[in-house]
C-alpha cells in the first residue's frame, strides 16, 4: 500500500512511498533521487578490465590512444553499464570468455562523445547498444 502524496521532499528523512501518478511536477528540491544519479567511473589509461562494480555506473575512457574495455565473465544476468569516449583514442570491446552481441556486429564506440551501453541478457551474453561502429 502506497503512502499518501507527498508534496515536498524537502529536509524528509527515510523512506518515502509514493505512486507514479503522484510524481507530475518532478520537482524534488534539488534533493538526488536514489538510483538515477549514476556514479561515474574515469579511466585514463589505454586498458580497463569491466568490475562487477561497475553495475550501473558510467566509465569514461579518456586517452588520446586507443583504449581496450574487456568484457569478463561472471558479471551476473541483468549487469548494465555506459560506456563514453571522452578521449579522443578509439573504445574497443572485447570480449573474455563472454559474447557480445550487437545487430551491426559493432565492436567500438563510433567517436570522441560516443556512448554505448552494455546489457547482460543472460550469463556472460552481454548487448553493446548506442553510438557504435565496426
Amino acid at each position: 500500500v502506497a503512502a499518501a502524496p507527498v508534496q515536498s521532499v524537502a529536509g524528509r528523512t527515510g523512506t518515502v512511498t509514493v505512486d507514479a501518478g503522484d510524481l507530475t511536477d518532478g520537482d524534488f528540491g534539488g534533493t538526488a533521487i536514489l538510483g538515477f544519479d549514476a556514479t561515474l567511473n574515469d579511466q585514463t589509461g589505454t586498458a580497463y578490465t569491466i568490475l562487477a562494480s561497475d553495475a550501473g555506473k558510467v566509465i569514461t575512457c579518456n586517452n588520446g590512444s586507443a583504449v581496450t574495455v574487456t568484457v569478463p565473465a561472471s558479471l551476473g544476468a541483468g549487469f548494465t553499464c555506459s560506456v563514453v569516449q571522452k578521449g579522443a583514442g578509439q573504445v574497443t570491446f572485447v570480449a573474455s570468455s563472454t559474447t557480445i552481441n550487437n545487430r551491426q556486429s559493432h565492436t567500438k564506440i563510433a567517436g570522441q562523445h560516443g556512448v554505448a551501453t552494455l546489457i547482460s541478457t543472460a550469463s556472460d551474453v552481454f548487448v553493446l547498444a548506442g553510438d557504435t561502429a565496426s
